[in-house]
Parts: C-alpha cells; structure tokens; sequence
C-alpha cells in the first residue's frame, strides 16, 4: 500500500502541476474521511503518511475544552480540561489528545470519497496558484481572448482556464467586441472566489493610459521621462503631464514620437481617444497654462485658500478654452488637482474690480480707516482680514508711510475684528435651523440636520457643495454613506442637466 500511496501522490503531482505536498494532505484528508464514516462520524481522526516511505498512521483525537463548555454536537471529538490532564500534565485548551487506531486500507477507501477530497484539495491548489501568479502582474495591461460577453461585461480567457472581467463600465465607451477578439485591459484587481480567482481588468482607468504609453515610449521605460498625471474623458479625450530628468530631451516631442506614431498608437488602442501632451512644471500657474492648452491664458490669478485659479483668455478664444461640454476646463482641472474657473479678459476685470471694492469696504469697515488707507492695503495684495492680522510684520511695514505703530495697531484691529466676526458668526450657526429640503433628504435625520445647520450647512444645495471629507468634518458617518448622502443632495444638478 504504501507504493500505491506514493504512485499516486508522483502521478497528481505531475499531471496537476502542484506541489507533492498537497496531494499528500488530500490522501490523509480522504483516509481521515473513510475511516469516521467507518465509526458514524461518532469520533474525530488524523491520518499522517510518511513523505519518503508511504506508510501511513491512523489516530483518533480529541480536542481539548474548558470544563465549563457545554458539548451538544460530535461528542466523542472533544474531551474537557480536567481530564486531558490525565493523559498529559502540559495540555493546553485547543490542543488535542491522541490514540493510535487500525488504518484502513488505501484501496479499500471509498473511491468515491477519496477522488472528491483529492480533486477539491487539487483544485484549491490549482486556484491558489493563479492568485499567486496574477497578484504579481497587478497594473500590468494584460492580453486576453473574449470568450463572453455577459450582460454588458466582457469576459476574457487568459489561457490555463483562467478568465477575466472587464465591467460594463469599465470599458471605453462605444467600443464593441465579438467572441474571439483579442483585448488588451488593465489588471486592477485579483480576488479568490468559491468559483474560483476572479481578474478584474479595466480599460477606461487613467492607469490604463499611463501604461500604454510605459510599453510605446522607452524613455518612460527607462526613466528618462515621468508620466506625472492623466485624466481622461474615456473614448473621446485625454490629458497627460510629462516630464522630463534630462535637460537635454523633449518630453513632449518623445511621447508624441516620429510623424506623431507613438501617441497614434496609443489613440488606435483607445479606440480612438484623442490625446494632450502636456508639460508638467513645479510652478502650478504654470503648469495650469500648459494644461489649458491649445487655449492661450492671458492672465490668472491664484486662490491658495480656496485652491482655485481664475483664468483670463481673450473672448474668441473661450469657447476653446472651455472645450465641448466643459471638457478642456475639466480635463485641466483633474490633471492640476486645482478648480479652475475659466472668462473673458472683460470678465476678470469685472470681477477683480468688484472683489477689491469689496475688500476696500471690509476694511474700512473692520479697520475703522478711510477709504484711501483701504485701498493702499487692497494695492499692495492684501485681500483678507486674516491677512492683515497674521502677514509678517516685516512685509508690512516695507510699504510706503508705514511705521511699526501703525502696523501694530492695523493688526491689532484686525484681529479684533476676526474675534467678533467669529463669536457672531459661532451664536447665528447655534440658533440656525436647517430647510425644508435638508429634512426631507433621503437619509437624513433631524439630529444630524441640525448639527449641519449649526455649521452653516443649512439646504439642500449646500449640502451638494460639500465633499465628502468636509461632510465628515460636521458629522459622524461612514465614508460610503456620507458619498451616498451627498450624491442624492446633487440629484437636482442631474436633473436640471
């Protein structure tokens, strides 16, 4: 018998491709098996089999429990504490108490018994194996064969009966596929399931773009030149930032390649998106220019606070700046991280001149000075109370007519001012009631309304303005329910879209 055990064990091992291990711990689980059913399951039982000889033990054992457990199921498999240590003194609760018992016969197990241990410890093997291998190719673009399409979702065959997903939406929009057609994807993600591994690929990620471009430009290859964002209106539009670590090489000119076909063939793979190279610079105006591109930027001014930047292009040129449908601006906007906000020259004017007069009227106001004393803050860039109250007094007192006297006392009354500003504005938030359509929003409780009007977030719409870690800020909610929250606040956006 134990000959026949180790036939066995070479025989799987080979024809599986697993390793002989396993197929050692299938026999001792099927002979383990047989020989319970043999006691009605009444007793549990441990099979070990010598790797080198093939000859095999058979023990029944106990499993240690504390005294106090009650036993209501499989009662011959456990024993309690207080008589464990009877048969050894060091036992410990969860350990097990053991006793040699005939072994059965290998071939006179039940076959059918031991085929469907073996194949299930094989097959766990073989799915194992997969995750293994796959979990290592992680955002890589990998190639497959569709072998379905099912409900939208292709279904890719990777060989070695392995298969993949590509989601309904994560594929390109209007792109189509027939059985049979090989599609390149992005692996996103490996998961073990009862069924078997699962490979999620996508094609529309960013990650999808940045690896094509890996695998059709060696300079990014060889770390000559970085990808340092993408953004992607999938199947129509793409923006990509590059860089390059050597002075001497054209980022742009490499990516774009010779008669344009390195980025050609990225477009071809993309099913058509048509592509932006831009230049990444660690100036962020800068870099937004670049991004606005083919729109010329004739001005911009910079909001650190809001992270926001106001654009100025000449009036012919709006319409391309915004792009169809908002698509340049938004494509700019999520490959700089900045809100961009796009207008005329005529326009920016307007509104800087309206923001200064406001500014002038806050600080004669606040400040309780002229309006010339005003308007030589707002000239030399301050545009905020704050400002006043913390810039260093050094930058200030470098403006003409200024002395340290006058810059304590400007300071000092701005910072009374943002005290009062802040005691009034902490007693109007505690009486605040949040609207009608705040109460009545899918999801929303009444405490959890009022705690958001006592933060200035009174209605509905501004509710929708919020994101998502600013909503956790005011209130105490799982990340996946405050998206959800603020995703049905916008719905009137959709609606009016």
């Amino acid at each position: 018998m134990s000959k026949e055990v180790l036939a066995v064990v070479e025989l799987m091992a080979n024809e599986k491709g697993v390793d002989e291990e396993i197929i050692f711990d299938a026999i001792e689980s099927a002979l383990a098996t047989a020989t319970r059913r043999n006691y009605d399951d009444e007793i549990d039982v441990r099979v070990e089999i010598d790797r080198h000889t093939g000859d095999y033990n058979t023990f029944r054992r106990w499993e240690v429990i504390e005294d106090s457990v009650a036993i209501e199921d499989n009662v011959g498999w456990y024993i309690r504490e207080m008589d464990a240590v009877d048969e050894d003194p060091n036992i410990e609760v969860g350990g097990f108490i053991e006793e040699p018992i005939e072994s059965i016969d290998f071939g006179r197990i039940g076959a059918q018994t031991a085929k469907q241990v073996i194949i299930q410890k094989v097959r766990e093997a073989e799915r194992k194996k997969v995750v293994e291998v796959y979990e290592k190719r992680v955002g890589e673009i990998l190639t497959g064969q569709v072998k379905r399409i099912d409900r939208g979702d292709v279904i890719l065959d990777m060989g070695d009966n392995v298969d993949a997903v590509i989601p309904r939406i994560e594929l390109i929009n209007r792109e189509m596929f027939r059985i049979g057609d090989r599609v390149r994807a992005y692996l996103q993600e490996v998961t073990f399931r009862p069924r078997g591994p699962q490979l999620f690929m996508s094609r529309s990620c960013n990650e999808m773009l940045i690896e094509l471009f890996k695998i059709e430009v060696p300079e990014i290859s060889d770390d000559l030149i970085d990808i340092m964002a993408a953004a992607r209106d999938v199947g129509f539009r793409a923006k990509v930032a590059v860089r390059a670590n050597d002075p001497r090489l054209d980022p742009i000119g490499a990516c774009v390649g010779m008669r344009g076909g390195r980025v050609q063939a990225v477009t071809n793979e993309l099913n058509g998106e048509r592509i932006d190279i831009v230049l990444w610079d660690p100036n962020d105006a800068q870099y937004v220019i670049n991004a606005m591109a083919p729109a010329e930027i004739s001005s911009i001014m910079v909001d650190e606070d809001r992270h926001t930047m106001d654009l100025a292009v000449v009036e012919d040129q709006l319409s391309q700046a915004i792009g169809k449908n908002g698509q340049n601006i938004r494509l700019a906007s999520q490959l700089t991280k900045w809100e961009l906000n796009v207008m005329t020259e005529a326009d920016m004017a307007i509104k800087h001149e309206t923001e200064s007069k406001d500014t002038i009227t806050e600080f004669v106001n606040a400040l309780d000075i002229d309006e010339d004393f005003a308007e030589v803050l707002a000239a030399e860039g301050f545009a905020t109370l704050e400002e006043v109250a913390y810039v260093p007094t050094a930058e200030m007192l470098s403006i003409d007519g200024f002395d340290e006297d006058i810059v304590s006392e400007l300071k000092q009354r701005a910072k009374d001012a943002l005290l009062t500003k802040a005691i009034a504005d902490e007693e109007k938030s505690a009486l605040a009631e949040p609207a009608e359509d705040l109460l009545a929003l899918e999801g929303m409780t009444p405490e959890m309304a009022k705690q958001l009007a006592s933060n200035g977030v009174i209605t509905q719409e501004d509710l929708a303005e919020l994101g998502t870690d600013e909503l956790l800020e005011h209130v105490d909610l799982d990340e996946t329910v405050a998206g959800d929250l603020i995703i049905k606040a916008r719905a009137p956006w959709f609606a009016e879209g």
